[in-house]
């Protein structure tokens, strides 16, 4: 039997102290409003911390750095990219069409979800060796995940260089998608073609 007394009751109208992993999910949600409201050079671990209520060292508790804070925004949208993608590659046909079509429209669908600050959390992951290591570390399962669905319809090995060449191209509309220059939907259907065009060559 324990020998500890119990935690005293919260009283009425404190805050409730949030579990880490509470705390990490509060942190980044405010980390994405401050990369949409003010772009992705305001993002500090000072600023963070400012604007969630919190210490600094709360915040390098949870990140360690702003390579580390920039990386763990990137993971929460690589983890919320593959969700999408394997929960509708579950209930899709089993045609190349019905597979090009689940991760166009995956692709879109997370990047439209996470908006237009996307971009700007990429670009930094380009700005050092450390967090472009980790964008490509992200990007090879993302692309060996699509791989794997598509080549039983592919007419010839899928290697890396059609793998690249169909994230680029995802990349690029989607992002445009996300800055309003055309809509999800032509982004989606170009990025279909480019998987279907890949998919099909001989």
């Amino acid at each position: 039997m324990s020998s500890h007394p119990p935690d005293p009751p919260v009283p009425p109208g404190a805050k409730k102290r949030l579990t880490k992993a509470d705390r990490q999910r509060q942190l980044l949600e405010v980390a994405w409003s401050i990369v949409r409201s003010h772009g992705t050079d305001a993002l500090t671990l000072g600023v963070l911390a400012e604007k969630a209520g919190v210490t600094k060292p709360v915040v390098y508790d949870h990140f360690g750095s702003r390579t580390g804070l920039l990386g763990a925004l990137y993971a929460e949208y690589d983890h919320r990219q593959h969700a999408l993608m394997d929960e509708a590659l579950r209930a899709t046909g089993k045609s190349l069409a019905a597979v090009a079509k689940v991760i166009a429209g995956a692709y879109v669908q997370c990047v439209m979800t996470m908006g237009r600050e996307l971009p700007g959390v990429s670009a930094a992951l380009a700005g050092s060796p450390e967090l472009d290591a980790l964008k490509k570390q992200h990007e090879a399962a993302f692309l060996e995940k699509c791989r794997a669905a598509l080549q039983p319809f592919a007419k010839q090995p899928l290697g890396l260089a059609a793998m690249r060449a169909m994230l680029g191209t995802a990349e690029a509309v989607s992002f445009a998608a996300a800055a309003g220059e055309i809509e999800p939907a032509e982004a989606e259907a170009e990025i279909q073609d480019a998987i279907l065009r890949i998919a099909r060559r001989s």
